[in-house]
């Protein structure tokens, strides 16, 4: 993956992004949240594809502040502009809040603004012990594969539904 510009995520972002020594982006917010994302590549067979990692490090109920999904898209967007690859992400199951977090993002993607330049789709998936959990894809509009990288994510994330167990 390539680096990511600070200076652009910064010359737009609500909160201060800075890089860790182990690679994570981090902004604190006006609460003393720190969050923490990353990339990590993922092992498909058929794209590049990257897990987009957000995590709430301090573990804290983060109230409705609109500069989070602000700076996350910041940080996501300059992903694309010098990767031109696949974005996965998986909520977090933390506090069976699984479902109100997948809404939440791509709520975030599906903004008029950002639905000129992404696709994002979000899919149930049965996990284990029958938990449902979610996953979801972001992939550039221009992105000359769009209807076949679509088409692959829904055939694997509908063939790992059909392995797991119904509730």
């Amino acid at each position: 993956m390539n680096t990511l510009n600070l200076n652009l995520i910064n010359a737009h972002s609500e909160y201060l992004v800075w890089l860790s020594p182990n690679g994570k982006y981090l902004f604190k917010t006006d609460y003393d949240i720190l969050y923490a994302v990353d990339f990590e590549l993922d092992s498909n067979p058929y794209f590049t594809a990257y897990w987009f990692n957000l995590t709430n490090l301090e573990h804290q109920s983060s109230p409705g502040d609109p500069k989070i999904p602000q700076t996350v898209i910041c940080i996501i967007e300059e992903f694309f502009r010098q990767n031109p690859d696949i974005l996965l992400y998986m909520c977090s199951t933390e506090g069976g809040q699984q479902a109100q977090r997948a809404r939440l993002f791509l709520r975030w993607f599906n903004g008029s603004e950002q639905n000129k330049y992404y696709v994002a789709r979000s899919v149930e998936i049965h996990g284990e012990d029958s938990r449902k959990e979610y996953v979801a894809i972001i992939v550039q509009r221009s992105n000359p594969q769009l209807q076949n990288i679509l088409a692959v994510f829904e055939k694997e994330t509908t063939m790992f539904n059909e392995l797991k167990p119904q509730p």
